[in-house]
């Protein structure tokens, strides 16, 4: 699939040695947005082209849905003729990004101060699990582990009872918006001065900013002026509410939405109540907000809350299940949903870009590559001639679909 539209990093290269999610999502966001992203994997390919159903090898559904919008150079980093192809590969790359630990780039001799030797000018990203200066440099990190020592687990144990993971990939995937942005700004910033830099996005720093940024709390203060935890975020009673038909979500949040709720549930009186009356004592009193809410809620169904509460302006919507969203109405609108061609995985149905920009939007120029796909199409825009990509072949520093 191709697009005419140029994207706001259209003409920017980027060298995508990353793997599973964090790096796949953060490169594929960086392709939506017009880069040209060269995907870099070795001979047993990213090991996420199995994790999921598929109908060819190494083009599963979690692969297929994070590497749209990137070429496939399949290249043995560890064969003499594969990094001196390599390095000739960084002089025309503009960000290099990886997910290795820091032990692991640097045996591959592609430490930032090896790689800006060969282009000073480079952007270079490495994500890792926990940041290089401290003791846990070197620990090797999963999104559950990441959940885990991020104090997100331990926050779940208020809704189940005990510790718990969110039911999706919240660690990789957003550690992976923190790299497109940091990414984003060194560009900038080298627009204006040229110069290049070494970035760090490691996942445990991120996720303990994401995750303490309301649950520091009483803890802001020196000294305390209470305990760490956001008292609505982890009520167990926030959870979605029983109609007489199905389930709801629904926050009144502001004085004024309020009284309109307990008007409209027949119950004007409660706004009087000490415990309903202002967003202070609302928060204070949050099990006993979140159980009226529960109770009110149950008296009518789904269609008569939703209606009257759009009507008033109260945030409120279904629950849906990730079926439901296939069928979406505002999404079948705005056209998130999109279907595409693969040339050896037919018809595909695949996440939209969900930012819109006037003058230079994103879009959706390429299918997730086979693995090598582009061996060829990439050497030859290095330099390499016919005959010393066949040589590469044959020695096996080239492998994968094109050879």
């Amino acid at each position: 699939m191709t697009e005419t539209n140029a994207g706001p990093l259209t003409g920017i290269r980027v060298a995508d040695l990353t793997s599973v999610l964090l790096g796949p999502f953060a490169t594929q966001i960086l392709g939506d947005m017009g880069a040209d992203v060269i995907k870099i994997e070795g001979p047993e390919g990213d090991t996420t082209r199995d994790l999921g159903p598929r109908i060819s090898k190494g083009m599963a559904s979690v692969y297929l849905n994070a590497n749209r919008n990137k070429r496939s150079l399949c290249i043995d980093l560890k064969s003499e003729d594969g990094m001196a192809a390599f390095h000739k590969f960084l002089e025309t790359v503009d960000v290099f990004v990886h997910n290795m630990r820091p032990s692991a780039i640097k045996r591959l001799g592609l430490t930032y101060d090896e790689v800006k030797k060969i282009n000073p000018s480079i952007i270079y990203c490495g994500s890792y699990g926990f940041g290089q200066k401290g003791p846990y440099a070197n620990k090797p990190a999963y999104d559950d582990m990441i959940q885990g020592v991020s104090g997100i687990a331990s926050t779940q144990s208020s809704l189940m009872g005990r510790p718990g993971y969110v039911p999706t990939v919240i660690a990789d995937k957003t550690t992976g918006l923190t790299a497109v942005y940091s990414i984003s700004m060194a560009l900038f910033h080298r627009e204006r001065t040229g110069e290049g830099q070494e970035i760090d996005v490691p996942m445990y720093e991120t996720m303990v900013q994401f995750h303490m940024l309301e649950h520091l709390y009483g803890k802001n203060f020196e000294p305390p002026l209470g305990p760490a935890g956001y008292p609505r975020a982890i009520s167990p009673n926030r959870h979605p509410y029983k109609t007489k038909d199905g389930m709801i979500g629904a926050l009144p949040y502001v004085d004024k939405q309020w009284k309109a709720f307990f008007d409209m549930a027949g119950k004007p009186e409660l706004m009087e109540d000490p415990r309903f009356s202002n967003i202070e004592a609302r928060l204070e009193n949050i099990d006993a907000v979140y159980q009226v809410l529960a109770d009110l809620i149950a008296t009518r169904t789904s269609a008569e809350w939703l209606a009257d509460l759009d009507a008033a302006s109260i945030p409120a919507v279904p629950i849906n299940s990730p079926e439901d969203l296939l069928e979406d109405e505002h999404l079948q609108a705005v056209g998130f949903w999109q279907t595409m061609e693969h040339p050896t995985e037919g018809q595909l149905k695949y996440p939209g870009i969900p930012t819109e920009f006037s003058a230079t939007p994103g879009g959706v120029r390429r299918h997730a590559p086979t693995l090598g796909e582009h061996n060829a199409e990439i050497m030859e825009e290095i330099g390499l001639s016919a005959e010393d990509i066949e040589k590469m072949i044959a020695n096996g520093a080239l492998s994968g679909h094109s050879s």
